[in-house]
This record gives structure tokens, C-alpha cells and sequence, in this order.
């Protein structure tokens, strides 16, 4: 272990000495006097059509001075960008005009789906302060075919990806480009309280031009800060919003279901069912809004994507409901595992998939939920509480989590949580504790938390918490990262990826542009890298596991593309048994070496892929595991992604077995436009032989307004292992009035 450790400091040591770029991709200080443009009062009606041809368009004062972030921060963009900026009375208007020497042959656009992965995209982003508290932002995106984009962000740490807003947006294109207009309601907005008084706000514009994977911005920040870190953007002046007024949105549905179970090939009777039920959003003023869900579903949430897991840690599913994902990054502070800054640890006191998903994440019945949650300039609280109803065996539960925060400093934060699950007729799990976030100077940061859980019935007390500090520049990210999780430690509302465990993870990321790399027409930067992580039992203190890693080669491709290399000595110390894929493995001590190769193409052509080859020694035998995926997209209306992740064990376990399991998806997207589109997920796992396949269509006939039509089938293993089908279909219509 001593050998090891001396190896990764002397690495990164080796990375933190790396020689410094020009002066000019360095890390800079936001701005005295901040760039700034005036809103002018539109004089003739705008009408949404993304050609931009109202007079009132020309009396707005144009920007068109935009500066690259990257690949060369500083200098001027290549290609110009015009913005305008309108309002009136309803709403906020926004024309942009991206023009390009290659016309409409330079455009690129994946996808015409919602919430899109910006970065393979031609983008264009507003990101408004409308505080002017350089701490809180809302981000309003978009791409050449009118694909939407939203979401929220504080200190630029914590990020609602999934809020969507009520906002329109209708683009063209034309042979100097493509140009975009934005109507966004004020209703939409959260501003300070006035009474139509004259404000200035921060405001930003970002735009990504995919073909040569040039990011600019209106003003600009060091490339390895976020677009919405306000303390760097520029001001909007002269604005005249309304003030607020009664701003409530009421979203009733109605849905009929059919469900069908084929039992070892047997078919089942039909069993029919209807539902209604509503959402209910209240913004009570510029900082308060109150959520109500009475009878809540979510039948057109996106079907979970099989993993066929390996390592020793469990695996987090992401949340796909929109109940609780909005004001998510409220509730939701912990440790995250990107597999670098945080190790494989996760420690989260709140996780809302607990609420309303069973096993295998099948649906459980919510009778209803509320939430209140105030954000403003001093402080952030919130509370939320949910009926979760009695299912088969299940018994009827109540959660409820709450949430304060207070902000200090420029970029500081301290804050509390609590959650509570009460089970009928069992017990009642209580969860809380301490969290903060400290940033010093620009490229400092400090987060950490402390919790500590017990049950009514006096068991499960124990204690958890997390350190992590980060350095970020243009050339060096480091991190390290200190947790633990007691072994007594429960918390039923939460996640944890491991228990009765402490955690040591430090590790640093180079970034090396310029003259330093040869073929700077086709690479970006290289990126070598090493972390480490150390796992002992907490109850214990012996070491469990340990992990180095070395990543001597990775390249970023102007395109978009990488290639990469890593090396890692693993260490196990098994306590008990270990099962991955079904195959035994026996308590007892492991050292060994594995090796993987990383690649991926352009995400913005019509065909792409990615690879991540990964081999060497496992335990007491060997394994490999491949990752393949490529995506074919012939127009940004059809979509289609195939992947393949095998795992072939050589010798492993108690049997010293050999076996080949493979994990098959397909996935597609069919667009007639940004708000028409059918989806469908397909997943074949070897191991079980059982398949599955979710298809959705989704209609927008109003701005967030749906109609959806979905088809479900899951094979499982009933009683005796007997093949069970599972069949669903679903109509659901829902209509969002705003009042």
C-alpha cells in the first residue's frame, strides 16, 4: 500500500507542475464594469415565427461583439452572432440571428428532443439573474429546429436540469445561418418585487457552433467556470417587468390503462382502469411557489435503461418524474459519484425515487403530495410531503423531507435537512444534519455535509458525512474527497452506494493546450490524469478496497471526440461473499491489474459511436468488458442507438467459472417536429434471457400540454421461476391552464 500511495502523490506532484499556458487561458476576475445592453419596449406586436421581420426588432440595440470560451478563450468568435432584446407587457422577447459562412451546410442537430444534450448540438442559450445577485440563474436554450432546452442553477453548483418552464421559441433557417426568437412570459421569470419599476439584471448569451465546436459567449468567463456563473455576466438595463401578479397553473389529466399478464405463455384476463388526477403550481410571489399532486401519475416518465453491474457498489437510477425533479437541487444536496472527484461514493439524505417505486422500479400508488419551496437573495427553504398508498403486501407510508439554507458571502452556503418516513403499522425512520458549501477566490471550493439517522423503535442510529475540496483552473483540477457511512447508518429516504465504510479520494486532471501538442487541427487538449481511492471498514478499520488509477493518455478532439488510455491496480478485501452477475466469489484478499481503452467520435454527425474496451485480471480469474454504442441519425427527425455491453468471465469465483453475458439496446426517436415525436427503449439481457420494451408517443398540442399514447412490456421470473410478461398500454391527456 505504501508503494501506492507513494506512486499517486508523485503523480500528482508530476500533473501540478506541468508547464503554464499563455496568460490568456488563464483564469481571470470577473469584470469591473460589466458589459451591458438596454430592453427596449416593443412598439408593434411580435409575432413567433423565427424571422425576426417586425419592425420593432430594429429598434433594439444589437450585440454582436461575442468572445470565444473555446477553443482559444479570448479571441474574437469566427463566425457572428446579432442578439436583440424586446419586451412588453406579457412577455420578454429575445431575436437571435446565428450567422454562418458555411450557411445551413454547417448546421448540426442530433436530436429534436426536449432537454437536449447541448454540447452535440448547434446551440444558443439566454442565461437570465433576474435577482442580480450573481448567485441564482435561469437558462433558456435552444437549437436550428426549435428543440427546447431549460433549466436553473445556483452558484452554479446546483442545477435543476429537468424544471420546464412555460416559454415559446420558433427558429428558421436561410443560407446565412439560422435565427431564433424567444418569447418568454414574465410569469415564467423570478425578479425582485417592483411596481413596474425600472431593474437591471444579469444576463448572458452562449453560443455553440457544432461544426467546428467553437463555444462564444456575449460576456465572456474562463472555459473551465460554467456559462452560469453570473459574477461574469453582463447586465440587461432599462427592463420594466410587471410586478408579479396571481401566477397559478392548474394541470389536469385523464388516463385509461389496460394491463395484461401472460403467464408461461397463458394469457390472463384484460384488467381495464381509468384515473384522474391533477397538478397544481402557485407561485405566490417572485420567491415562493407552492406544488400540490392529487392522485399523482406518471405514465409517461421515461423507462429506466438496464446495467449489468460488476463492482461492489450499488447503482443509482436516475429520477425521471416530473413532481421531483423540479426544485430537485433544493432537496437534494450529497455526495455525488462520478466515478473520479467523488470515487464510487454516494451519499444522498434525500433520493425521491424511495417515494412511489417498488422493486425493479415498478409504480407504487401516491394518493397526493405537497411542496413549498422560497428561494431568495438571504435564504432557501423548503418542505415537501407525500401519501404514498398500501399496495399488495406493501402497507400505506408518509414522507416528508425539509430543507433550509442560508446564503452568505458572495458564493457561501450553509443549510440543514431532515426527512422522515413513517410506515403503518412499522416504524418511523428520521434522517438529518448539517451541509455547506464555501467557495474561496474564483477557483476554490469547499463542500461538506454531516448527518446522522435513528428509528422510533430505536435502532438504526448512526452517523454519515462527507469533505470534498476542489481546485479548478484552466489547467489543473484537483479534488479530494473524505466520507463515511456507520454501520448502523439508515436512512429509508435516501441513497447510499455503500454502507459501513470510510472513504479517501483525492485526485487531479492536467489540461494541456497550445504549442505544448503537436496536430492542434485535430487535437484540443491532453488530458492525463490520476485518482485514487481507499475504502476501510468502518466498524473495523480494516482496508476493504483500494483503487489507483492512471490515465497517462486521453486527447480531446477539436471535434468533440476522445481517445484515452488508463491504467488501475485494484485491491478487495472481501468480508462476505460477492455476487456480480450471479457468479460467487469467496471472502478473502485480491490484487490485481486491469487496463481499458476509451474512444469516441463526433456525437454531431450522422454516425457515431463509442467504445470503452476494459481488460486484465478480476478477483481469481479474469474479465473482460466491452461498452459499444452507435448512433446513426440519417435527419434530426430520426434518431437511432444501438449498444452492446458484454462481460465475458474467464475462471472467476468458487466454481472458477467462464460464462459470456451480454446486455443488448436499442433505442429510437421519431420526430415530426420538437413537440410530435414517438420514442422507443429495447433491452435483451442474457443473463435472464428476459427482454423489455417501453414505446412512447408524445404530442405538445399546447405548451406543455401533452397527449400521450405508451406501450410496456417486461418479462420477469414469477414464483419457481415460471416466465412472467407484464403488458401495459396507457392514454393519458393532460392540459395546462395558467391563470
Amino acid at each position: 500500500m505504501k508503494t501506492y500511495s507513494t506512486l499517486f502523490f508523485m503523480a500528482c506532484i508530476l500533473l501540478l507542475l506541468q508547464p503554464q499556458n499563455a496568460k490568456s487561458q488563464d483564469i481571470f476576475s470577473p469584470p469591473d464594469e460589466k458589459l451591458s445592453v438596454k430592453a427596449m419596449l416593443a412598439t408593434d406586436k411580435i409575432v413567433i415565427d423565427g424571422i425576426l421581420n417586425e419592425s420593432a426588432w430594429t429598434t433594439a440595440d444589437s450585440l454582436s461583439d461575442f468572445t470565444q470560451i473555446e477553443p482559444f478563450q479570448g479571441k474574437a468568435a469566427e463566425n457572428k452572432t446579432s442578439v436583440r432584446v424586446l419586451f412588453d407587457s406579457e412577455f420578454l422577447y429575445v431575436g437571435v440571428k446565428c450567422f454562418d459562412q458555411l450557411g445551413k451546410e454547417a448546421i448540426r442537430v442530433p436530436d429534436l428532443k426536449r432537454d437536449f444534450d447541448w454540447r452535440a448540438h448547434d446551440t444558443f442559450a439566454i442565461c437570465i439573474d433576474g435577482f442580480n445577485d450573481n448567485r441564482n440563474s435561469m437558462s433558456f436554450v435552444t437549437n436550428p429546429y426549435g428543440a427546447q432546452k431549460d433549466y436553473l442553477s445556483f452558484d452554479a453548483v446546483l442545477f435543476d436540469s429537468d424544471w420546464n418552464g412555460l416559454w415559446k421559441v420558433r427558429t428558421s433557417i436561410t443560407d446565412k445561418g439560422w435565427f431564433a426568437e424567444f418569447q418568454i412570459p414574465w410569469k415564467s421569470i423570478r425578479y425582485t418585487k417592483g411596481s413596474g419599476d425600472v431593474q437591471s439584471w444579469g444576463l448572458n448569451f452562449l453560443r455553440l457552433r457544432r461544426a467546428s465546436n467553437e463555444i462564444s459567449a456575449w460576456s465572456p468567463y474562463p472555459r473551465s467556470f460554467s456559462f452560469n456563473r453570473m459574477e461574469y455576466s453582463g447586465q440587461l438595463t432599462q427592463i420594466q417587468p410587471p410586478p408579479p401578479s396571481t401566477n397559478i397553473q392548474v394541470n389536469p389529466y385523464a388516463l385509461v390503462s389496460t394491463n395484461k399478464l401472460i403467464d408461461a405463455g397463458k394469457s390472463n384476463d384484460v384488467d381495464a382502469n381509468y384515473k384522474i388526477g391533477a397538478d397544481v403550481k402557485w407561485a405566490m410571489n417572485s420567491n415562493t411557489i407552492g406544488d400540490l399532486t392529487i392522485n399523482t401519475d406518471f405514465a409517461q416518465a421515461d423507462a429506466d435503461v438496464q446495467v449489468n453491474n460488476v463492482s461492489r457498489f450499488s447503482v443509482l437510477f436516475p429520477e425521471k418524474r416530473q413532481f421531483f425533479l423540479e426544485n430537485a437541487s433544493l432537496f437534494g444536496p450529497g455526495l455525488i459519484a462520478d466515478g473520479n472527484t467523488g470515487g464510487k461514493m454516494q451519499i444522498l439524505p434525500f433520493f425521491s425515487r424511495r417515494i412511489g417505486l417498488g422493486q425493479q422500479g415498478r409504480p407504487l400508488p401516491i394518493d397526493g403530495g405537497l411542496r413549498l419551496v422560497n428561494r431568495s437573495l438571504k435564504q432557501n427553504f423548503g418542505l415537501m410531503a407525500v401519501r404514498q398508498r398500501s399496495y399488495d403486501m406493501l402497507p400505506s407510508a408518509n414522507f416528508a423531507v425539509g430543507r433550509y439554507s442560508r446564503n452568505f458571502g458572495k458564493q457561501n452556503r450553509l443549510g440543514t435537512i431532515a426527512t422522515m418516513k413513517s410506515t403503518t403499522g412499522s416504524h418511523t425512520n428520521l434522517t438529518g444534519g448539517l451541509d455547506g458549501f464555501l467557495r474561496f477566490g474564483n477557483s476554490n471550493s469547499l463542500n461538506f455535509m454531516a448527518l446522522e439517522s435513528v428509528n422510533d423503535n430505536g435502532t438504526g442510529k448512526g452517523f454519515s458525512g462527507y469533505s470534498q475540496y476542489f481546485y479548478t483552473s484552466n489547467k489543473i483540477t484537483a479534488w479530494w474527497t473524505e466520507s463515511i457511512v456507520t454501520r448502523n447508518f439508515t436512512s429509508e429516504m435516501g441513497f447510499l452506494s455503500r454502507t459501513d465504510v470510510i472513504s479517501t479520494n483525492p485526485g487531479a486532471v492536467a489540461n494541456l493546450r497550445g504549442k505544448y501538442l503537436p496536430f492542434q487541427k485535430f487535437i484540443r487538449s491532453f488530458q492525463p490524469a490520476i485518482n485514487a481511492a481507499w475504502y476501510h471498514q468502518a466498524s473495523s478499520k480494516k482496508l476493504i478496497e483500494r483503487e489507483i488509477r492512471l490515465t497517462p493518455f486521453w486527447l480531446e478532439m477539436q471535434d468533440g471526440g476522445f481517445y484515452g488510455f488508463t491504467w488501475s491496480s485494484q485491491h478487495q478485501n472481501l468480508v462476505s461473499s460477492f455476487f456480480p452477475l450471479g457468479i460467487a466469489i469467496d471472502p478473502g484478499q485480491y490484487d490485481y491489474l486491469r487496463y481499458s481503452f476509451t474512444a469516441g467520435s463526433d456525437p454531431s454527425r450522422k454516425i457515431s459511436f463509442s467504445l470503452q474496451y476494459e481488460f486484465g485480471d478480476y478477483y481469481n480469474g479474469k474479465l473482460k468488458t466491452s461498452d459499444l454504442a452507435v448512433s446513426i441519425i440519417p435527419i434530426p427527425h430520426i434518431s437511432l442507438k444501438a449498444s452492446i455491453n458484454r462481460n465475458q468471465f474467464e475462471s472467476v469465483g468458487t466454481n472458477s467459472e467462464t460464462k459470456d453475458v451480454f446486455l443488448y439496446t436499442l433505442q429510437g426517436r421519431f420526430a415530426v417536429n420538437p413537440r410530435i415525436q414517438l420514442v422507443g427503449l429495447y433491452q435483451k439481457n442474457s443473463q435472464n434471457t428476459l427482454d423489455s420494451f417501453n414505446i412512447r408517443f408524445a404530442w405538445e398540442y399546447s405548451p406543455l400540454s401533452y397527449v400521450y399514447l405508451v406501450l410496456n412490456s417486461r418479462e420477469t421470473l414469477g414464483d419457481d421461476f415460471v416466465r412472467q410478461t407484464e403488458q401495459q398500454g396507457i392514454f393519458k391527456i393532460s392540459y395546462l391552464k395558467q391563470f
